[in-house]
C-alpha cells in the first residue's frame, strides 16, 4: 500500500502479489488500463471528511483483490487498484477522476462512493465512454442503460427502499404522523421521492414535518426538536452515518420515540448504533439484503466463518463487526465474476456488456433469496430486500422479502 503524504489520497496499489506463470492463452484485446499483466481499476473513496466511516468499503475492495492476486489473479493478470480519497467533495471526486482516467489511465471505475460524488462526474464518464461500474449509491438514475449506458449501480435503489418502508407505514401504522429528515442532495431526494411515491397522494398528507440537513452543517439536533414538536410519531431518516447517530442520540434526549426507519447505508451496528447508544437505538427499523457479521442467526454459517477468516488474514485493521466490509467484499468478488467473464477481450465495451449479463449469482454473503442480475435493460444488480428491526443486540429480520424492483 502507498499512501500520499497528509492523507489526502490513499493509494492502494497491489503490485506485489506473487502471481505465478501467466496464462499462456492470456494475448487479448485491449483498452487502455489492461495488457497481458495487469488490469488496472480506479476508484474514489472518503477516507477523510464527513462520510469517512464509508471509507472502511475502500480497504475491504483492496484487501479482496490482493487475495485474488495471491490466487494467481485473473487468467494471469494482477489487478491493480488505485484508490484515491476524494473527502466526499464532488469538485475533489471530479479531480481525483480526471487523474484516474487521464495519468493512470485505469479501464474502468468501480464502486465509487456518494451520489452527489458519482453525480459529478457522471457526464464525464459517459461522454468518454469509460465504465462507472457497481457505483457505491443505490441513487435510481445508477440503472438508465439507455441515456447513460456506461454508468451500473449495486445496492438497491433508494427511491425503491423508500416505497418499502411506506408500504409497511401504510400497513401498520394507523393513524400514522410522519417526519421526514434528509440530506439535502440527489441521495437524500431520491429516498424521499420514493417514500412519498410509496405512500400515494393521500398518504403525503400524513407528513408533518420535513426538515433538510448539509454534510457542512455541525448537527442535526434543532432538526430533531423540530421533528419532535411536530407531533409526528413515524420518522424516516435518511442520512449518512455522522448525522444519523446524532439523530438517534437526540431523539433519545429530548424524549421523542417514533417509529424509526433508518436507511440501510447507515444501519451500522459497530459505526452508528453503537456509538448512538444500543438503548437509544432499540426499535429501529432498516431494509437489509446482506448477511450482517453480528447477528448471531450467522455466528455458524459458513459463508460468514470463511469471511472472518479472510478479514482475519487480509484485513486485521478492519472492523469484523462493521457490515460495510461485507459489502466492499461482495461488490468486489462481483467484479470479479464480470473480469472472468470477459475472459480475453479486455475492452471497456466488453466490461460493460459482462456486466450487464449477470444471472442469478448468488454470493455466499448475500441474503437467502437475495440474488445478482442483471441485463441490457436491467442495470439494477441487487433488487431485494428484507425488513429488520434492531432490538437492543442485533438486527432481526421480519416479514416477506420484497421486491425492490417491483417496489421501483
Amino acid at each position: 500500500m502507498r499512501y500520499a503524504s497528509g492523507g489526502v489520497a490513499l493509494v492502494l496499489a497491489l503490485l506485489t502479489a506473487g502471481l505465478g506463470p501467466r496464462d499462456a492463452s492470456a494475448a487479448g484485446t485491449y483498452d487502455p488500463g489492461a495488457s497481458d499483466t495487469e488490469i488496472k481499476i480506479g476508484n474514489t473513496m472518503p477516507y477523510s471528511g464527513p462520510a469517512s466511516s464509508y471509507g472502511t468499503i475502500g480497504r475491504a475492495i483492496a484487501s479482496y483483490l490482493k487475495m485474488i492476486n495471491d490466487q494467481g489473479g485473473i487468467r494471469g493478470r494482477k489487478l491493480n487498484f488505485i484508490s484515491l480519497d476524494d473527502g466526499y467533495s464532488p469538485p475533489k471526486t471530479v479531480e481525483q477522476v480526471r487523474r484516474l482516467v487521464e495519468n493512470e489511465q485505469v479501464l474502468f471505475l468501480f464502486s465509487t462512493v456518494g451520489t452527489p460524488t458519482n453525480t459529478a462526474v457522471w457526464k464525464y464518464l459517459n461522454d468518454r465512454k469509460i465504465p462507472q461500474l457497481f457505483v457505491a449509491t443505490g441513487a435510481s438514475k445508477w440503472g438508465d442503460p439507455v441515456g447513460h449506458p456506461w454508468t451500473m449501480g449495486f445496492q438497491p435503489p433508494y427511491a425503491a427502499e423508500g416505497r418499502i418502508y411506506a408500504q409497511y407505514v401504510r400497513e401498520h401504522i394507523p393513524n400514522a404522523k410522519i417526519g421526514v429528515l434528509y440530506q439535502n442532495d440527489d441521495y437524500g431526494k431520491d429516498y424521499v421521492r420514493g417514500f412519498k411515491e410509496g405512500l400515494g397522494p393521500d398518504g403525503q398528507k400524513l407528513i408533518a414535518s420535513e426538515q433538510t440537513y448539509e454534510v457542512s452543517d455541525p448537527t442535526v439536533d434543532s432538526q430533531i426538536v423540530n421533528l419532535k414538536n411536530s407531533g409526528a410519531n413515524v420518522f424516516f431518516d435518511v442520512t449518512i452515518a455522522r448525522f444519523s447517530v446524532q439523530a438517534i442520540r437526540k431523539a433519545h434526549a429530548i424524549g421523542w420515540k417514533p417509529v424509526h426507519f433508518l436507511n440501510y447505508v447507515s444501519a451500522v451496528i459497530a459505526v452508528v448504533l453503537k456509538p448512538a447508544g444500543l438503548e437509544a437505538s432499540t426499535g429501529t427499523i432498516t431494509a437489509a439484503w446482506l448477511k450482517d457479521p453480528d447477528d448471531p442467526e450467522w455466528s455458524h454459517d459458513g459463508a460468514i466463518l470463511a469471511w472472518r477468516e479472510w478479514m482475519q488474514k487480509y484485513y486485521p485493521e478492519g472492523n469484523p463487526r462493521d457490515i460495510s466490509n461485507v459489502y466492499g467484499y461482495t461488490v468486489a468478488e462481483t467484479m470479479v465474476h464480470v473480469l472472468r467473464q470477459c475472459g480475453d477481450d479486455l475492452t471497456r465495451a466488453n466490461v460493460m456488456r459482462q456486466a450487464a449479463n449477470i444471472k442469478k449469482l448468488a454470493l455466499p454473503l448475500l441474503l437467502p433469496g437475495v440474488t445478482v442480475d442483471t441485463s441490457p435493460t436491467d442495470f439494477y444488480p441487487v433488487e431485494h430486500e428484507q425488513l429488520s428491526r434492531f432490538d437492543g443486540e442485533r438486527w432481526v429480520r421480519f416479514g416477506p422479502i420484497y421486491d425492490a424492483g417491483r417496489a421501483r
